[in-house]
């Protein structure tokens, strides 16, 4: 069988909960609802840490973001961690990254061979935190709920418009020298916060009736700690008036929508061009958005709308199924390199397993999925185990809440002080703990952002590295002098194939 192509498409901070595919038909999204029609949906997928950088690193390497180092958001992954980028490309594939990663440090490729546009992010340790430091950082606050709307141009917009075009452009480079298999990433930062989206999304929901959260702002003597941080860490701690909810909330539909159409942009690209019947195309999130639920916005929680991300495959081998076990991100890497026939190249063992016959239709894998938070300024790590329905949320400093997801998707009813449920929550805490040392992880932390601290106070003295990784032009592509301008404008058309009038 011919190694198939690879087209994964991730959107930041897009929860699975407002998807159709995920029983909410709430979100306008036809494209992605075409692919999980044809495709496999992973219904209870979520992300291995409700963060950035820390969720695509780990999912780039099929690793834990504890077991790589990748903390935070102000972290590093070491040059020395394999990716499924540097896997696929030892194994003949041509790897490129269209968009938003989060890399810090001075590698900002990581195994891709191309990158095409330059990160939305800084690559240095701007971002590194701790609990004396966290009021210095600038973040997200109140101002991305208030302030929302309708905006026909932001910083985002343009970005993605960029990582869009760029991808767009690549794949047709490819239709017209199709020599190796390929596996392009496209990373769009939308729907992230601050909550803008064009007339045109907005438009779309005019007859929509936008509902509430449907759990309200949790009293601060009901609250547990890690949300009690993100209202600390955000200004979050007041009860928003009805209308800017539901303004914030259509601007993120919205803004789904527009992700949608960028979707449907790249896959009329890959049937123009030839090459989707060759091509697997897989959309993700990086993780969820709270969205107001229990009060909380934007991510960091474990909760269903934080933590719980869209995984859809489609194309060649992939059955049309709608997929029960608990999977994550981290299974992405493993699956793909399964698929692109090098699993066997694996240098270590990955926490991440591969997917590939559940994608064919296969037996149920293990029924388990884990995540992580910590540093940020957070007192100390908080983990997360969902086996089967049962969902564990514990750490050192964070009292153990237990869930039935299956009875209680909302997450209500705290089991953990049931006696009906103390062999489940002793088995899954028995279970958590040999994943993670605590005590350990949290030593580790404290000596990176240590070292990340003094390395950025040594870089604010005289000139500092750049590491902010800039996407040179290619302009050899265009006619220069001596060139023969008919071979140059003839050599660029797509492939004959393509063009369906022939």
């Amino acid at each position: 069988m011919t190694r198939p192509n690879f087209l994964v498409i991730q959107a930041d901070q897009l929860t699975s909960t407002v998807l159709s595919a995920y029983g909410n038909p709430l979100a306008k999204t036809p494209h992605m609802d075409a692919l999980a029609a044809r495709g496999t949906v992973f219904q209870n997928s979520y992300c291995s840490y409700p963060l950035c950088g820390p969720s695509r690193m780990s999912m780039m390497t099929g690793r834990l973001a504890s077991r790589i180092g990748a903390y935070d958001n102000g972290a590093e992954l070491p040059s020395t961690i394999p990716t499924f980028a540097h896997y696929l490309r030892a194994a003949g594939y041509r790897t490129a990254l269209s968009g938003k990663m989060h890399f810090v440090g001075a590698d900002q490729l990581h195994g891709f061979e191309h990158r095409l546009t330059t990160d939305i992010y800084p690559g240095d340790f701007t971002w590194t935190e701790n609990l004396e430091t966290r009021d210095e950082k600038n973040r997200s606050d109140d101002r991305a709920v208030t302030s929302c709307g309708i905006a026909e141009r932001t910083v985002q917009l343009d970005y993605d418009e960029l990582a869009v075009f760029h991808a767009e452009q690549h794949l047709w480079d490819i239709a017209r020298a199709p020599a190796q298999p390929f596996c392009l990433f496209v990373s769009l930062t939308h729907p992230h916060d601050p909550y803008y989206c064009q007339t045109e999304h907005w438009e779309r929901y005019a007859d929509t009736p936008i509902p509430l959260p449907t759990v309200g702002r949790m009293p601060s003597q009901a609250r547990d700690p890690l949300t009690q941080y993100i209202f600390d860490r955000h200004a979050l701690d007041k009860d928003f008036p009805d209308e800017t909810v539901r303004r914030a909330r259509r601007a993120y539909l919205g803004s789904v929508s527009y992700v949608d159409d960028q979707i449907g942009r790249l896959m009329g690209v890959l049937a123009r061009a030839g090459l989707q019947d060759d091509t697997i195309l897989i959309v993700l999130g990086d993780h969820g958005e709270m969205l107001g639920e229990r009060g909380i916005w934007f991510k960091r929680h474990f909760y269903e709308w934080s933590a719980r991300v869209p995984m859809i495959f489609a194309g060649p081998g992939v059955a049309t199924a709608t997929r029960a076990e608990n999977v994550t991100l981290m299974d992405l890497a493993p699956t793909l390199m399964s698929l692109a026939g090098c699993a066997d190249t694996a240098v270590e063992p990955m926490e991440g397993r591969d997917l590939s016959l559940a994608l064919s239709g296969g037996a149920e894998t293990d029924n388990i999925a884990v995540s992580e938070v910590m540093s940020d300024g957070l007192a100390a790590p908080v983990f997360m185990v969902r086996r089967g329905a049962m969902k564990l949320i514990w750490g050192e400093e964070h009292p153990a809440q237990l869930y039935d997801i299956t009875k209680d998707p909302n997450e209500l009813q705290d089991l953990a002080n049931d006696p009906a449920h103390a062999d489940t929550l002793g088995a899954l805490k028995s279970e958590l703990l040999t994943i993670w040392d605590p005590a350990d992880l949290r030593a580790q932390i404290d000596l990176s952002i240590a070292r990340r601290l003094l390395i950025r106070r040594a870089h604010n003295v005289g000139t500092p590295p750049k590491w902010d990784y800039v996407a040179t032009p290619d302009d050899q592509r265009w006619c220069r002098a001596g060139e023969d301008y008919t071979a140059w404008s003839t050599s660029i058309l797509p492939p004959r194939g393509s063009d369906p009038r022939n």
